[in-house]
């Protein structure tokens, strides 16, 4: 039944579902913003959170059906994918481990720049 569904480079079925379920964790987001939800306040930053991941993995998973179909759209597509995957890794960076005790430290990185 869902064999079909996992054929990511033949079928875009489930690229789309990514997509529609992250956008409607980022409505929740939204929603959980408003006054009269305030008792769910605290779902909020897992609802965008959420959302984002969903959209990442349904952006990478439509460019592996636009390398064997589209090949001028996944070229366009790679930049974007790894600009995604940076703001993703530093989102995570900052809300997860930034300020514990045992953190990472990336402050090297910087002297890069």
């Amino acid at each position: 039944m869902l064999e079909g569904l996992f054929d990511i480079r033949n079928d875009r079925r489930l690229s789309v579902y990514l997509y529609r379920t992250g956008f409607g964790f980022w409505l929740m987001y939204i929603a959980l913003g408003a006054p009269a939800l305030h008792f769910y306040k605290h779902y909020r930053q897992d609802c965008g959170i959420l959302c984002l991941v969903l959209m990442v993995s349904a952006f990478s998973a439509s460019m592996v059906y636009d390398y064997f179909h589209h090949r001028d759209q996944y070229e366009v597509k790679k930049k974007w994918l790894f600009i995604s995957y940076v703001i993703l890794a530093g989102l995570i960076y900052f809300l997860e481990f930034r300020g514990h005790e045992n953190s990472i430290n990336i402050d090297w990185l910087l002297g890069l720049l």
